[in-house]
């Protein structure tokens, strides 16, 4: 049985990612920092067939997130399938004239840095076995400048440009690596549900003839799903 690992998992898309991959056979490992939050999407995930564990973590405290993923390992052995897809850190979207050194730096350090770290994690056995999958979710401001999305485009576009590297070193060794910038407001019932882009995302990764997409696709600042 093969393993993801979502970090950044909540109640909305995190929990459509687990529940669609969970559906596939996978077993499902959860990282964020709120435990108690946790308990409850295992307990969901639980009644709905699904093999699935909890591993609190902050993505600021490296020395935790490694923790995080040892226990995995631990419990899972081989994790198959990392998918990243935290929240955008301590501070709201902000314009680009009010973005801070302070605002900027904690963006950063939530996606790019967290990213980087988790990755850490999981890649050197992905190499050993020449298989895995790396899959790393942004917005429509890692594509294009949206001033509104100060810094999260910052932190988006830094790790889009990461995910896209990794794609180009990675590819040839038969690891996947895949990124999808989300053109919408995420919203139950609507056509940005999160179980409609957690399929979308689990078709790329189940195809893996491209490394990025968006939702919905062809998606614009022109036409993003406010």
């Amino acid at each position: 049985m093969q393993t993801i690992a979502i970090v950044g998992a909540g109640p909305g898309l995190g929990l459509s990612i687990a529940k669609k991959f969970g559906g596939q056979g996978f077993r499902v490992a959860l990282i964020a920092r709120n435990g108690a939050k946790l308990k409850t999407l295992v307990e969901e995930l639980t009644m709905l067939g699904i093999e699935a564990a909890a591993f609190p973590a902050d993505l600021y405290n490296k020395e935790g997130l490694t923790t995080a993923f040892r226990n995995i390992k631990d419990k899972y052995g081989f994790i198959d399938v990392l998918e990243f897809s935290p929240t955008s850190g301590s501070f709201p979207p902000t314009p680009a004239t009010q973005v801070t050194e302070e605002i900027a730096l904690d963006a950063f350090q939530s996606q790019v840095i967290g990213a980087i770290r988790s990755v850490e994690q999981v890649l050197p056995e992905m190499l050993e076995k020449n298989t895995g999958a790396l899959l790393f979710k942004t917005g429509l401001s890692s594509l294009y400048p949206i001033p509104m999305m100060g810094n999260m485009g910052i932190a988006f576009s830094g790790l889009r440009n990461y995910a896209m590297n990794l794609h180009t070193d990675l590819a040839p060794l038969g690891i996947y690596v895949g990124h999808l910038a989300i053109g919408a407001i995420i919203r139950p019932g609507t056509d940005a549900d999160p179980n409609l882009i957690a399929g979308a995302w689990y078709d790329l990764y189940s195809r893996r003839t491209q490394p990025e997409d968006t939702f919905p696709q062809g998606v614009t600042p022109a036409t993003i799903l406010w």
